[in-house]
């Protein structure tokens, strides 16, 4: 099994797997570094690990327009629901389920979560991809955390970690975290996107390899890369 993920800037990601798409944190529309309009987007499913506008972004006209399923946690699916989006799936911190492309787990993320209006969305979430066989960590917006090293022990096979900083971790404590959760690869996001989060990708991976037992992968927004 492979999967082939594609970054379009920021959080936003897509993976293709075993002929099923995979939407996760699809902020594409103000998205200044997205080179593709939401609107040309198709997905099977939707992943939000937090509701800020950078992450939830075209969520919601995608899931009207394609029928996919929207992920999320137990409040982001109420508040789906009550946008016109019927078909949800709401799960909890620590909490695992099964899906026709695999299973999602979400994991403790240490941030914050609100809807546009300002009203409580739950909590942030990571989320763990099983794949068959593969295992992707998304870690969404998070500071690091020593239990990182919990997630680790699932045998991580690529790990996407925020490394612009102000808002979540910065490229230092991106490297520690890759040493407790001791991924094969490892890729960045949520960083450039801004000005408040402009970060030095070249010299972070510079550093995750001389540094780590990871691979750094970087890409232009609008590539792809496979896990297989």
């Amino acid at each position: 099994m492979s999967a082939r993920i594609t970054w379009y800037g920021h959080s936003a990601f897509q993976v293709d797997t075993d002929g099923v798409t995979l939407l996760i944190d699809p902020f594409i529309s103000h998205n200044p570094l997205a080179q593709v309009h939401a609107d040309d987007l198709r997905a099977d499913f939707i992943l939000l690990t937090h509701a800020h506008g950078d992450h939830l972004g075209d969520t919601v006209p995608i899931a009207k327009r394609t029928g996919a399923m929207v992920i999320g946690s137990a409040e982001v699916e109420g508040w789906m629901n009550k946008h016109g989006v019927q078909n949800t799936h709401g799960q909890n911190t620590g909490g695992a389920y099964g899906f026709p492309f695999g299973i999602v787990k979400f994991v403790k993320a240490e941030h914050s979560s609100s809807f546009p209006d300002g009203a409580y969305a739950g909590q942030a979430n990571g989320i763990v991809l099983t794949l068959k066989g593969k295992r992707l960590y998304f870690a969404g917006d998070t500071a690091l955390f020593s239990d990182m090293r919990l997630i680790g022990d699932m045998r991580i096979d690529l790990a996407v970690l925020p490394i612009g900083d102000n808002y979540t971790m910065g490229i230092d404590d991106s490297l520690h975290a890759i040493r407790l959760i001791r991924p094969q690869s490892v890729f960045p996001c949520h960083y450039n996107t801004f000005p408040v989060i402009q970060a030095d990708v070249a010299n972070w991976a510079r550093r995750v390899n001389a540094e780590t037992e990871a691979k750094a992968i970087v890409l232009d927004p609008g590539s792809s890369f496979v896990v297989e």
